[in-house]
């Protein structure tokens, strides 16, 4: 196993987003490691090419062009300002498409050293079922990947592991 000396430093950092309160924690931990890294954060959120919506009367779904709203770049903003009041310094992409496609391949782009997304905790029938961007960027992605799981940012400050918002991170 390598010491840490032998540990070469992450350069960049890929945080996927999606607005939810687990990716807010995917965001907070990657921001955190970047800040403990000296690495650079990229923060992106992938907006549906697609909007699925019911057709009235042949109780078939239809799908419509995807317009970018508020919605997508709140997500990014909050990230932008978090990002400032933990002096890191991040810079944001608005992405569409699917977003598993979307994430590994811009990952790809920048060879990032490391892909942060959040889990939503559904349970294993439920992403069976639905799907799960963090399973798919796992499977798909040929460079490391991070799922924070809701908590684990209190959990890594309680158990005392520095990270830039905790007291022991300046030390």
């Amino acid at each position: 196993m390598a010491s840490a000396s032998e540990v070469e430093p992450m350069n960049e950092i890929l945080i996927a987003t999606d607005g939810s309160r687990e990716a807010d924690e995917a965001v907070s931990y990657g921001l955190d490691l970047a800040a403990g890294q000296g690495a650079k954060a990229v923060v992106v959120h992938v907006a549906a090419a697609v909007d699925v919506v019911p057709l009235v009367g042949f109780g078939m779904p239809a799908g419509v062009p995807h317009r970018v709203g508020a919605a997508d770049v709140a997500a990014l903003g909050w990230a932008v300002r978090l990002a400032a009041e933990r002096g890191v310094a991040v810079r944001t992409e608005l992405l569409t498409g699917d977003a598993v496609d979307e994430i590994v391949a811009y990952a790809d782009s920048l060879d990032a050293d490391l892909i942060v997304v959040g889990s939503r905790g559904r349970g294993a029938v439920a992403s069976a079922l639905l799907g799960s961007v963090s399973q798919g960027v796992l499977h798909e992605a040929r460079r490391p990947v991070l799922v924070v799981r809701r908590g684990l940012g209190r959990a890594a400050r309680a158990r005392g592991y520095p990270t830039s918002s905790s007291p022991s991170a300046s030390a």
